[in-house]
């Protein structure tokens, strides 16, 4: 699974809208309001690089409202939330 973290800036007075479009696009699995300069940040996941192009620049970019976007690429995960499941496994 590729995972892309899409910082967004939007129309300041659009941004729960754009906010709610974004989330329902398929493959983004979550978007937050934020404070700083940008205002959302919008958590892609894909299994294959091209399907980045088809959502981010194809439909995210594309919700009205939407100023700019910039995208940067996962290489790997570091979740506390991993790793403890992970060594919880058959602890029972």
């Amino acid at each position: 699974m590729i995972t892309a973290i899409v910082m967004i800036k939007a129309d300041v007075d659009r941004i729960p809208d754009v906010a709610e479009e974004i989330a329902a696009i398929d493959d983004v699995s979550e978007v937050y309001s934020v404070t700083g300069n940008i205002d959302l940040i919008a958590i892609v996941r894909v299994r294959r690089h091209e399907e980045l192009a088809e959502v981010i620049p194809g439909r995210v970019n594309k919700v009205s409202g939407v100023r700019s976007s910039d995208t940067h690429i996962a290489f790997h995960a570091y979740s506390r939330h991993d790793l403890e499941t992970a060594f919880s496994l058959g602890l029972d």
